[in-house]
C-alpha cells in the first residue's frame, strides 16, 4: 500500500476508526519514510461538528502535520444535486482528499488513506447481497482501489477500540452512528450484530476471509472474461460512435457464466455505465444470439442489440445519431429540437414569482439554480428528478415506467437536462428543484411552439 517518499493523504474524523488510521501510519513512518497529511471535513450535520475539526488539528499540530479543513452542508449540497446525504457526504470527502493529494504530492506517488476496518466490509457484503450483486459486489470494500487504500480492514471495530484504549488515545464519538437513519446502521445494529451473538461470535472474521477469496476469484474471473473477450468482440466506430461487434459462433464457444459477464462489459464500454442494464437484458442478448435468424433488442437510454446472421452488434439505436444533443443558449434566443418544434429561451429578473403560469408548453425555472450548460437531449444512464418538496430523487426511467410511455416515445423522447439532473419532460413535469420560489432572482423560460403527444399530463 505504501511506499518510500509515497504522499499520503488520511482521511480522518476523529472517531475511533480514523484516530486509530492515523495513529497506526505514524508508527508506520517510523518504518517506511513517507509523507503524511490530514483532510477533514466538517459536514454542518451535527452541533459538535466544529469540535471535532478542532480535536483533529490539535492532533496534527502536535505532531507536526499538514491539516487540510473543508466545511460544507452536506443537507444543502445533497438538495442542489438531489441525491441522499450519505452519497452527498462521500462525494464530497473524496473530492477534498483528491484536492488535498493534488496539493500535497511532489513527485512519486500519491494515495489517499481511509478507515474502513472488517466490520464496514462485512456490512457492505450484506448490503450489496441484499439489493443483488455479483462476485465484485460480494467481495465487498476492496483494500486498494487506484488511488484509495484501507490499512485498517484486516481488522475489526473492537480490536480498534482496544488497541486506543491500550495506548490511551482518545477520540471523538460521532452520535449518528447510533442511529437508524441509513441502511448501514440497521444492518450494523440488527443484522450483524444478531448474526455475531446468535449465530457465530466470528462471523465478521469469516466473512472477511469469504470476502477475500471472493475478490481472488473476481480478479480471476474478469481477467479471463477480457482474454475471451479478446477474441469473440471488436470495439469498432460507427457514425462516430463507439460500438461492439461480437462474433456469435466464437462468442456460442465460451462458457456460459463468462458469455454473460462478457455481455455486460461490452454494454458498460458502449453505454458509459451499467447502472439501467440489468440481468434481463443480459438473458435477452444472449437468446438473440442463441436463436435462429436475425433480430434486434432495445437497450435502455437509446442504445441496442442488432444480431445480422453471425455478427451481434452493440451500439446506439439505428436511426439516432450521435452529438444529438441540442444546447441552449445561457443568455436567452431560438432553437429547433426534435419533436419540440421551435423553442424560444428567454432569461429575465423575477418581479412576481407568485403567478407563475401553468401552461404545459412554457415553463418558468429558477436560473440560478442551473449549474452545467444545459441541453435538450434523449435519455441517458444515470438520469433523474427531484420529485417532492424534500428532494427526493428518481431515475428518468422508472419515472418513464410508472407515467406508462411506451418504449419506443421514451428513446426518442428529448428532455432538458442540467448534467444528470432532468430540469424538464416536455408533457409531462418539470423537476422539483427548479421550480421558482420566492427566493428565486432570475427566471429562465423556456417555450416550446411544437405539440407532442395530447394524452401527456399538464405538471
Amino acid at each position: 500500500m505504501i511506499g518510500e517518499n509515497d504522499c499520503i493523504v488520511a482521511g480522518v474524523s476523529g472517531g475511533a476508526d480514523s484516530i486509530c488510521l492515523l495513529f497506526v501510519l505514524l508508527e508506520l513512518q517510523k518504518r517506511i519514510p513517507f509523507r503524511l497529511a490530514v483532510a477533514h471535513v466538517n459536514h454542518k450535520v451535527r452541533r459538535e461538528a466544529g469540535e471535532d475539526a478542532d480535536f483533529v488539528k490539535n492532533i496534527c499540530r502536535k505532531k507536526g502535520l499538514p491539516f487540510c479543513l473543508l466545511e460544507e452542508d452536506v443537507k444543502d449540497y445533497a438538495r442542489r444535486r438531489g441525491i441522499g446525504e450519505e452519497e452527498a457526504g462521500r462525494e464530497i470527502r473524496y473530492r477534498f482528499f483528491r484536492k488535498t493529494l493534488d496539493g500535497q504530492v511532489q513527485g512519486g506517488q500519491g494515495r489517499i488513506a481511509v478507515a474502513h476496518n472488517g466490520n464496514d466490509r462485512a456490512e457492505t457484503m450484506l448490503f450489496h447481497l441484499f439489493r443483488g450483486t455479483g462476485l465484485a459486489g460480494m467481495s465487498g470494500i476492496r483494500p486498494i482501489n487506484g488511488d484509495i487504500i484501507r490499512p485498517l480492514l484486516c481488522v475489526e471495530r473492537d480490536e480498534i477500540e482496544a488497541w486506543l484504549l491500550e495506548r490511551g488515545i482518545e477520540y471523538r464519538t460521532d452520535s449518528t452512528n447510533g442511529q437508524d437513519d441509513y441502511a448501514r446502521n440497521r444492518i450494523r445494529h440488527h443484522i450483524l450484530s444478531y448474526a455475531r451473538e446468535q449465530i457465530c461470535s466470528g462471523a465478521v472474521a469469516n466473512m472477511n476471509r469469504a470476502a477475500d477469496d471472493l475478490l481472488e476469484a473476481e480478479t480471476f474471473v474478469e481477467e479471463r472474461m477480457l482474454q475471451l473477450r479478446g477474441v469473440c468482440v471488436r470495439f469498432v466506430e460507427k457514425d462516430g460512435a463507439r460500438c461492439a461487434a461480437v462474433s456469435i459462433p466464437e462468442f456460442l464457444a465460451v462458457d456460459r457464466y463468462l458469455q454473460g459477464r462478457i455481455l455486460l462489459s461490452c454494454m458498460e464500454e458502449v453505454m458509459g455505465g451499467r447502472r439501467d442494464i440489468t440481468a434481463a437484458h443480459v438473458g435477452s442478448v444472449r437468446r438473440l444470439f442463441e436463436g435462429k435468424g436475425n433480430g434486434e433488442i432495445h437497450l435502455p437510454c437509446g442504445f441496442a442489440v442488432y444480431r445480422d446472421y453471425d455478427v451481434g452488434m452493440i451500439g446506439k439505436r439505428r436511426g439516432q445519431t450521435v452529438g444529438e444533443a441540442v444546447p441552449v443558449p445561457s443568455g436567452g434566443g431560438r432553437l429547433e429540437v426534435p419533436g419540440l418544434g421551435t423553442v424560444e429561451i428567454a432569461v429575465f429578473p423575477c418581479e412576481n414569482c407568485k403567478n407563475i403560469p401553468k401552461k404545459t408548453y412554457t415553463k418558468w425555472f429558477d436560473c440560478d439554480k442551473i449549474t452545467k450548460s444545459m441541453v435538450f437531449r434523449t435519455r441517458r444512464t444515470g438520469d433523474y428528478l427531484t420529485v417532492n418538496r424534500t428532494m427526493g430523487r428518481k431515475s428518468l426511467r422508472d419515472y418513464f415506467i410508472n407515467e406508462k410511455i411506451p418504449r419506443q416515445e421514451r428513446e426518442e423522447l428529448y428532455v432538458l437536462a442540467d448534467g444528470s439532473h432532468i430540469v424538464w419532460v416536455p408533457g409531462y413535469r418539470i423537476s422539483e428543484y427548479y421550480k421558482v420560489s420566492e427566493n428565486t432572482v432570475h427566471i429562465l423560460q423556456v417555450k416550446a411552439a411544437g405539440k407532442i403527444t395530447e394524452r401527456r399530463k399538464e405538471s
